[in-house]
C-alpha cells in the first residue's frame, strides 16, 4: 500500500499497520456488510433469506424493515420509537446522517402524490441528455424502429467504440424504472464489442426517445390491492445473428409493475411455443422468489398466481403432459412450469395479443401500439 498524502516513510524498512479496511480494498465490502450485519443482528435484526440486502424486525404488531445497499439504507416500519432508537445506535456505531423521509436514493427520485408515489430517474436522464443527445434531430415515440434488425457486421466501425459502451451501459441503469427500454438495451447491448455506424445511430434513436419521455417512470398506488399477476411473452427467432427467441416478463403487484426482463433466450427454440414456453419458465421462477419475498412483509396469500400468455400451445404444453413428442427435446427446468401449475402457485390464463403488456420487452412496436402499453402499465407522465 501507498502512504498517506501528506505522510513520507523516513526510510525503505518501515511499514505502514492497517487499522480498518473499509475502502480500497477486495475485501473492504464483506467486511463492511459483515460489520453492520452483526451490528444490525445484535439488536434483533433478522437478515432475509430470499434477499441478504433485507433486515427484519418483528415483535408482535411492531415491524421495521432495512434495505441495505452498500451503507445506504432505506428504513421503514410502523414502530417509530423502534426506528428512533436504532438510528441513534447506528449514529454512534458508524457516524450515519439521517437525510429524512425518501426522495432521492441512487439516482432514484421518489415523490409523493395524492394516489400514490412516482419513482423517476429525470436528472439522470437529462445528464444523460446532455452528455450524448444531438438536440437537432427529432424527437420520436418509441424506443427503436419498427422492425430494425441489425447484423453484427453492418457498416464501419465507430471511430470511439468506449463511447458506444458507455452510453449503452448509461441505458442500462436507466432500465431501473424505465421498463420500456428493456428491450432497446437488450437490444443495442449485443454490438457492444464492436460496435459499427448503424449501431451507434440505433442507440442515437433510443437517446432521442428518451429526450421525449424524460419524466417517465414507475408509479406505485396506494390501493389496499395486494393481487400479484405476470405476463411473459416471447418473440421467436427475432435475432438475425443466432436465430434465438426474446423472452419478456413483466410482474405486477396491485397494477404497478415490480419486476420485468428482456433478455434473449439461452439456445435456439424450434417452435414459437417452445419459445413461449422457455418464457414462461422464466417468469415462474421469478414469482417463486417474489411470493417468498413478499411474504416477509407479511402480505396475504396471493396464489394461484395469474400468469397470462398469448400463446395457446404453451399453456397446453404446461397443463398437458402427453405432448411428448413435442417437448421431449425440451431441458427438464422448463418443466418446472408444469411443477408449479400443479402446486399450485400459478394459474396460467390466455390473454389477446393486443393486451399481451410482455410484448413491450420483445420487439418495438409501432407508437400507437407502444403509447397504449405504457399507459396499460402506469409508465407515462407521473400525475401531478
Amino acid at each position: 500500500m501507498s502512504p498517506p498524502p501528506g505522510m513520507s516513510l523516513s526510510s525503505p524498512s518501515q511499514v505502514l499497520k492497517l487499522q480498518k479496511s473499509l475502502y480500497g480494498l477486495k475485501q473492504a465490502s464483506r467486511q463492511w456488510y459483515s460489520r453492520l450485519s452483526d451490528s444490525l443482528k445484535s439488536r434483533g435484526y433478522v437478515r432475509s433469506p430470499n434477499d441478504y440486502s433485507l433486515f427484519t424486525k418483528s415483535m408482535g404488531s411492531s415491524v421495521v424493515h432495512l434495505a441495505i445497499y452498500v451503507d445506504d439504507i432505506l428504513l421503514t416500519g410502523n414502530d417509530h420509537l423502534e426506528m428512533t432508537a436504532l438510528k441513534s445506535f447506528l449514529h454512534n456505531t458508524f457516524k450515519i446522517k439521517d437525510l429524512g423521509s425518501l426522495h432521492y436514493f441512487l439516482g432514484l427520485e421518489i415523490v409523493s402524490h395524492p394516489a400514490g408515489y412516482s419513482m423517476t430517474q429525470k436528472k439522470f436522464a437529462l445528464d444523460l441528455l446532455k452528455e450524448f443527445d444531438d438536440p437537432q434531430l427529432p424527437a420520436v415515440h418509441s424506443p427503436l424502429p419498427v422492425h430494425l434488425q441489425l447484423p453484427l457486421n453492418m457498416g464501419d466501425s465507430i471511430s470511439d467504440p468506449l463511447q458506444y459502451r458507455r452510453l449503452v451501459g448509461k441505458l442500462n441503469y436507466l432500465t431501473h424504472t424505465r421498463p420500456d427500454l428493456s428491450f432497446a438495451v437488450q437490444f443495442l447491448s449485443q454490438f457492444m464489442q464492436n460496435p459499427k455506424q448503424p449501431h451507434w445511430d440505433a442507440a442515437m434513436y433510443t437517446l432521442r426517445y428518451v429526450r421525449n419521455t424524460s419524466s417517465h417512470g414507475l408509479f406505485f398506488n396506494n390501493s389496499s390491492d395486494f393481487k400479484l399477476e405476470a405476463y411473459c411473452d416471447s418473440d421467436w427467432a427475432s435475432c438475425p445473428n443466432t436465430r434465438r427467441s426474446i423472452s419478456g416478463y413483466f410482474v405486477l403487484l396491485g397494477g404497478s409493475p415490480i419486476s420485468w426482463k428482456s433478455k434473449k433466450q439461452a439456445t435456439i427454440s424450434l417452435s414459437s411455443a417452445e419459445a413461449e414456453y422457455r418464457s414462461m419458465r422464466r417468469v415462474t421462477a421469478e414469482l417463486a422468489w417474489l411470493t417468498r419475498l413478499l411474504h416477509e412483509f407479511n402480505l396475504p396469500n396471493m396464489e394461484p398466481i395469474p400468469l397470462k400468455c398469448d400463446s395457446q400451445a404453451a399453456i397446453h404444453i404446461a397443463k398437458n403432459p402427453v405432448y411428448h413428442e413435442r417437448t421431449k427435446h425440451i431441458e427438464i427446468d422448463c418443466h418446472f412450469v408444469r411443477e408449479k401449475l400443479e402446486a399450485g402457485l400459478i394459474s396460467l390464463h390466455h390473454v389477446p395479443s393486443a393486451e399481451q403488456l410482455a410484448d413491450i420487452l420483445t420487439k418495438s412496436l409501432p407508437p400507437p401500439i407502444h403509447q397504449y402499453l405504457l399507459s396499460k402499465l402506469g409508465l407515462s407522465l407521473p400525475p401531478t
